[in-house]
């Protein structure tokens, strides 16, 4: 596992947490939950990408075919 993916998660969430504070101060509660769970969703793929590349290579190493 590359250390590089963790700062890339750490810099999505930032980001998105940005946009929602901007969002809410500016009355826009409703698209500001739209961007958080929009957020999560792009983490979530990511994080099920690196599980299943997990999945794969335990099955490589045991050979589990």
């Amino acid at each position: 596992m590359d250390i590089s993916i963790l700062f890339k998660i750490a810099a999505v969430g930032i980001i998105i947490t940005v946009i929602c504070q901007v969002l809410k101060k500016s009355d826009r509660d409703d698209i500001a939950t739209l961007v958080s769970i929009v957020g999560l969703i792009i983490v979530l793929t990511v994080v099920v990408g690196m599980v299943g590349d997990l999945f794969s290579e335990i099955q490589r190493i045991f050979n589990l075919t």
